[in-house]
């Protein structure tokens, strides 16, 4: 029987380890948009080796079923018992969460698939150069919590980062090259607290908080603000050069999917050893062509990819501010809020009828095509297609607040929800299929999802960018 088990570890996090193409956390994360129903079974890989992430039908349909009588048992104790479905962190609105999928069903398709004119190079690099400053924080792929950053001077975990990316357009050295993108990213990072109501320094929550609370926050436990760090003389915590390789998947308003077009699955080296290669899947989401989110994962595979380490999740949301070549100096006018203090994306933000519009790239292998990235332009190609539809998500099945007794088992836990409107997921259909992927959600009734699938063989199937708009009218009677 072929099967596969995701792992999920919880260790301390240094995002300075965080470069763009190398690796990230364990966890068995689903699409909130639910592309799959529950299907969920844990195993480990015996005999054939060359369908690591497929399973026997039969024993997963069975396994399936045990699996459905318990959870039924379960929530039917738990009724009895008058449990309350989770508690609160520490008193704060949001609360931290992890859940099973979400199932999402095509109600209409307004649109069939089309295709699209690529993205050109030029205009994306345009896009995506400038300053841009931000927050970070990297969150438990097993419980959604925060987890530190750095050790401060006094020993102390840190939670929060700011950042300063600086990104530059590289013209082409030579003739028939595309330009590259070379990026810095400084930081700072703060917090000993984690993740507490704690206002930063001027904030309007801060000055308007009621003097019965003002008496409760310290000074020392109040959050310096951005301007209050000179990032001239900060830590540079990441730096690299990007160039149109064969798996970074492109949009002309800066969104992107940057990761291994290839992960090697059932091989052996010279030493006869499985191969334990590491990656890191960076996906970017583009709000307003001046706000984005980029999520990190990085991801082990472990013994020709029967075992997925998920080693970490990270979080930047970030605004352009000025070009590259103009250096910011408005400090002041720029305010931002630390991850630790937002509020939780939460499952009931994402139910009900969604209208999807949706842009697919699927690369196109041959004998001839060339995987190693150089920035050339002339890697993998990719056929880009669009389609719009009316969905309906529903809630999941399963949720796990911080806190709660009983939890998920940990091939359940499919959705992590995280402050900032983000979710991030790691998940392995019933064909096999590995998807990658996140979310970015807003109170507008907008969400935005990027997501990157890789097949049975190792190779990357499909990379989707959808712009979903929640639904707030119904149909008259």
């Amino acid at each position: 029987m072929n099967s596969l088990h995701i792992h999920k570890a919880s260790s301390f996090i240094d995002l300075r380890a965080f470069s763009p193409l190398l690796p990230a956390k364990p966890t068995s994360l689903f699409d909130p948009t639910g592309r799959r129903s529950g299907w969920r079974v844990s195993c480990r890989v015996k005999g054939r080796k060359e369908n690591v992430w497929s399973i026997d039908n039969d024993v997963a349909r069975a396994e399936e079923e045990a699996a459905a009588r318990e959870r039924e048992w379960s929530q039917r104790r738990r009724k009895r018992k008058g449990r309350k479905p989770g508690r609160s962190l520490q008193g704060r609105g949001g609360t931290v969460l992890v859940s099973e999928s979400m199932l999402m069903e095509v109600e209409t398709v307004l649109q069939t698939q089309e295709p699209v004119i690529k993205p050109i190079w030029n205009t994306f690099a345009s896009s995506v150069s400038g300053i841009w400053k931000g927050v970070g924080a990297v969150f438990s792929t097993i419980t959604a919590e925060m987890e530190p950053v750095d050790i401060g001077n006094k020993n102390e975990n840190l939670y929060d980062c700011y950042t300063v990316s600086c990104i530059k357009a590289i013209p082409a050295t030579t003739p028939g090259t595309t330009s590259q993108i070379r990026r810095k990213i400084n930081w700072v990072t703060l917090n000993p607290f984690g993740e507490k109501p704690y206002e930063t320094v001027g904030s309007p929550k801060a000055e308007d908080a009621p003097m019965s609370r003002k008496g409760t926050l310290s000074q020392d436990r109040v959050l310096p603000k951005f301007c209050s760090f000179e990032f001239g003389r900060s830590e540079v915590m990441e730096e690299d050069i990007m160039g149109d390789e064969p798996g970074l998947v492109f949009f002309e308003d800066g969104s992107y999917s940057r990761g291994p077009v290839d992960i090697p699955v059932g091989e052996k080296d010279e030493s006869n050893y499985y191969l334990t290669p590491t990656f890191k899947f960076e996906q970017c989401l583009v709000k307003g062509c001046h706000k984005r989110l980029r999520i990190v994962h990085t991801i082990e595979f472990n013994g020709g990819g029967a075992d997925l380490q998920i080693m970490r999740v990270a979080v930047y949301e970030e605004e352009w501010v000025s070009p590259a070549n103009l250096p910011d100096e408005s400090d002041l006018e720029f305010d931002v809020e630390p991850l630790s203090q937002r509020k939780r994306t939460q499952p009931s933000d994402l139910t009900g009828s969604w209208k999807v519009f949706e842009i697919s790239a699927t690369p196109i292998y041959g004998d001839d095509t060339s995987l190693e990235g150089g920035g050339g332009g002339g890697g993998l190609p990719y056929v880009y297609l669009c389609t719009e539809t009316l969905k309906k998500r529903t809630s999941p099945e399963s949720v796990v607040y911080f806190g709660e007794e009983e939890t998920l088992d940990m091939q359940d836990v499919t959705v992590l929800w995280l402050p900032g409107g983000v979710t991030a997921y790691v998940d392995i259909s019933k064909d096999g299929i590995l998807c990658i992927g996140c979310g970015w959600y807003s109170d507008e009734g907008i969400n935005l999802v990027m997501e990157r699938d890789y097949g049975l063989d190792g190779k990357m199937k499909e990379v989707r960018y959808k712009s979903e708009v929640k639904r707030r009218w119904f149909n008259p009677m």
